[in-house]
């Protein structure tokens, strides 16, 4: 006489759900990633404490042999106050993001604040975080 059970429970775990889910989220931050990273050059940064909430409109780059970027346009320097003047003419709250690169002339960074405090723009300083 067979008193043996016919219900057996398998020991195996199917792996097909797990993947599903991680390649779910890979796709999510594959396409959620280049939203976070803003429109700038590759610039090494000073360091510095604290962060800003402020909401990014404008960007503008100086690289270390003196050369303005607004977002990743090349601008000359003669020209940076119209290009700025032009592109935020019509927002509210403009802010200009000023991001340059360590060890570039005070004199360069002076002059696009400048700019911004004679329009009445909001400017960042950005710098690495520590």
């Amino acid at each position: 006489m067979n008193l043996r059970g016919r219900n057996k429970v398998s020991a195996e775990f199917s792996m097909s759900s797990m993947t599903d889910i991680v390649f779910l989220l890979l796709v999510f931050f594959l396409l959620t990633s280049p939203a976070i990273t803003p429109e700038a050059l590759d610039l090494i940064l000073p360091k510095a404490k604290g962060k800003t909430t402020n909401v990014q409109n404008l960007s503008v780059s100086i690289t270390n042999k003196k050369q303005f970027y607004v977002n990743e346009t090349r601008v000359s320097e003669q020209k940076l106050e119209s290009i700025l003047n032009s592109k935020l003419s019509n927002r509210e709250n403009p802010t200009i993001i000023l991001r340059a690169a360590e060890g570039v002339p005070i004199e360069k960074a002076v002059k696009v604040m400048d700019i911004a405090n004679r329009n009445k723009y909001k400017i960042v300083l950005a710098v690495k975080p520590e």
